[in-house]
């Protein structure tokens, strides 16, 4: 394993750490944040005064990365877990060479500049996640070092290490108290994730004020307890001790390391050192030049960059260039001897598809008899595998009931990696570390949990639709129809809570066939997450989604069924519902009434067709119109309109079979043709059922 400890031309132009030139880099980190701060007159000074030591000897003595080539696959990953010191991660950008140029700090927090008030990925060059959450950087964290691990196992080879890098995460109190950080840094003892490396600002203040208000425990005895390396340093500002257990956390290869930094929040500050006043506000003019004359540094200009940091900077540069040019070597070398990995390298990073991938999709029919779409999501998903080797994920100890399993192929464990991820009962853990393995553009993570435990790891996945990543949750047992295990496991508003954020493809197939149109369209979305909500109870497969499932469910909705003639009334439904629909549709054909069968499992889909094809489906001539769909019924009106009536749920439900379920709360073809015969003879609006 390669060295990761500074050396050659960075080590040498750094010198000794006991040098002044380094206090003047480092006071340059210190009042570039807190001007920035000062002159957006909104943000955090307290925490980059104090972690600006500890910033740059990693960055200059440690950090592999190529400030020109800020997406080169081999750099080390450093994630500012506590977003709000975003002011210290610009400086360090800036001062680094990325393309983060004076005119962007002085923009600080303001509209459409690339330094908003928490890193955001894809907007500010170098930033590796957008953090701001608490815990959630951390969490990515753990996910970045499983996806190093797992791809080096997939891509490398004897002589050609193409995948070997670090990830460094600046963690504060916040991070520490957050329940995803903790969920993931157990995880990762558990994996023994040897390159990760948290460094915890032990600064021992909060908003509120000091820790000790609410926060006591032994942090480094806890992480101990979780199997990690724990390294202490008691002077954040010593550089000799900092640079020592930044070596020490590189040398070992087994335990994932935290390093409690004991530091001083606005360090410097006269009069708000070491208290709340600093954390979250300007420090104010008065302040702002007391601490620059306490630190012995001009008072103007503001912004000011010096000499000196330059200069270490320049060396980091440098050395980043240098790694890259071998990197650029090694994988030329590596293409010759293994064209073939070579080949699936660059398809990863370009978002390539194999030919013909989705050929290797089954196709069920009706008479193999009724699937829980649950159950073919994991015949899919075994299939996909077999073509798509960077499909890797797993459940929150649920793959038996979310069928995520991949038969044959290895687990994730601290003696070997594999595809198949065991998160735990950690759902929150598993949405964070997902969006990390995504970041990685090597990777398409998938998570699997009931869809009621979604609440628990919403916030990853509001930030992965945020981000952009193409992230996959299967979440099983849909709707109360999970029956016995009742109202605590039964989800009501979870599906309209996953459409409500915005970016996320949320998919309800009606069957064993859209099933597998959905997991085709997850795999060809990369803009963003995808999320499957299927059924534990067995379906039919429906004689119309055999040739026509795929077409369909891209476009979000389609006509399932048509009666001949004008239909009357328009049948809407998603999931488990549309075969209960479709049932209703003969009955009512039976006696005389045309009805129109669609099937909607995505709405934001359909609500990005035309409006052409949007008419198609739902004529505006054709206003009677019953939505059906077991969860709350908020959201469906847009689609059935003023004339139309929704049959949902929108109480809890209780513990039964699913079938005295349907029954109990009107989920039935006699309820149905009801609800359609009252649409055709009442008055307008109709009271959608509701149950406490």
């Amino acid at each position: 394993m390669r060295d990761h400890a500074a050396d050659g031309p960075l080590a040498t132009a750094l010198g000794d750490l006991g040098s002044d030139l380094h206090q003047v880099a480092i006071n340059t980190i210190r009042f570039l944040a807190v001007d920035m701060v000062e002159r957006a007159n909104s943000g955090h000074p307290g925490a980059p005064m104090g972690q600006a030591a500890l910033a740059y000897v990693l960055w200059t003595r440690h950090l592999r990365a190529c400030p020109q080539a800020p997406d080169w696959p081999n750099r080390d990953r450093f994630v500012l877990s506590c977003g709000h010191a975003s002011a210290l991660l610009y400086a360090l950008l800036h001062l680094a060479g990325y393309d983060l140029p004076t005119e962007e700090l002085e923009r600080f927090r303001q509209l459409h500049s690339r330094t908003p008030g928490h890193p955001e990925h894809g907007l500010t060059p170098g930033v590796e996640t957008t953090t701001g959450p608490l815990g959630q950087g951390l969490g990515n964290a753990v996910g970045m070092a499983m996806a190093e691990r797992l791809l080096a196992s997939q891509l490398n080879r004897d002589g050609f290490p193409v995948i070997d890098h670090r990830i460094w995460v600046l963690a504060s109190d916040g991070d520490m108290m957050e329940g995803v950080a903790s969920e993931a840094a157990s995880l990762a003892g558990h994996l023994g994730l040897g390159k990760l490396t948290v460094f915890y600002d032990d600064n021992r203040i909060t908003i509120d004020g000091p820790t000790d208000l609410a926060f006591s425990e032994d942090v480094a005895g806890r992480y101990r307890a979780y199997g990690w390396h724990v390294h202490e340093v008691d002077d954040g500002n010593d550089l000799t001790a900092l640079d020592a257990a930044i070596r020490a956390a590189a040398a070992e290869t087994a335990r994932p390391t935290l390093v409690r930094v004991a530091t001083h929040i606005g360090f410097g500050a006269p009069s708000k050192q070491d208290t709340a006043d600093v954390h979250g506000s300007p420090l104010g003019t008065a302040e702002r030049e007391a601490a620059k004359k306490n630190l012995g540094w001009p008072l103007t200009p503001e912004f000011l960059v010096t000499d000196e940091a330059r200069d270490a900077f320049a060396a980091l540069r440098e050395r980043g260039a240098r790694l890259k040019a071998e990197w650029d070597e090694l994988f030329a070398r590596y293409e010759k001897a293994h064209p073939e990995l070579a080949a699936e390298f660059k398809a990863r990073r370009a978002g390539e598809l194999p030919a013909g991938w989705h050929e290797k999709i089954p196709r069920f029919k009706p008479e193999d008899g009724a699937v829980a779409t649950r159950k073919a999501s994991g015949k899919v998903l075994a299939a996909l595998a077999e073509v798509l080797p960077r499909l890797a994920g797993g459940s929150a100890d649920l793959a038996p009931s979310n069928n995520t399993y991949l038969k044959g192929e290895a687990v994730f464990s601290a003696a070997a990696p594999g595809r198949n991820l065991h998160f735990g009962v950690r759902e929150h853990a598993m949405g964070a570390s997902m969006n990390g393995m995504a970041l990685s553009g090597l990777l398409r993570p998938y998570g699997g949990t009931f869809l009621i435990f979604s609440d628990y790891m919403r916030p990853a996945i509001r930030l992965a639709a945020l981000m952009g990543l193409p992230t996959i949750y299967v979440f099983t047992h849909d709707s109360i129809f999970l029956g016995e295990d009742g109202p605590t496991h039964q989800p009501v508003s979870q599906l309209l809570s996953m459409r409500a954020i915005p970016g996320v493809m949320v998919l309800r197939p009606a069957d064993a066939n859209e099933t597998a149109a959905a997991w085709r369209l997850a795999i060809e979305h990369r803009d963003g997450p995808t999320v499957l909500a299927l059924t534990r109870q067995s379906l039919p497969v429906l004689a119309e989604t055999v040739d026509r499932a795929f077409v369909g469910v891209a476009r979000g909705a389609y006509v399932l069924a048509e009666a001949p003639g004008a239909a009357a009334a328009i049948l809407i439904a998603s999931g488990s519902e549309v075969a209960l629909a479709r049932e209703a549709h003969g009955r009512l054909l039976a006696e005389g009434i045309a009805t129109r069968v669609v099937s909607m499992p995505c709405w934001s889909l359909f609500d990005a067709q035309d409006q052409a094809y949007r008419d198609a489906v739902l004529p505006p001539e054709v206003p009677r119109r019953l939505a059906i769909e077991a969860g709350v019924s908020l959201g469906w009106h847009k689609y059935v309109g003023p004339r139309g009536d929704v049959l949902a749920q929108d109480g809890f439900g209780a513990s039964a079979p699913y079938k005295d379920l349907a029954r109990e709360f009107g989920f039935t073809v006699d309820e149905v043709v009801r609800r359609v015969k009252a649409l055709l003879t009442s008055t307008f609006p109709l009271r959608s059922n509701g149950h406490s």
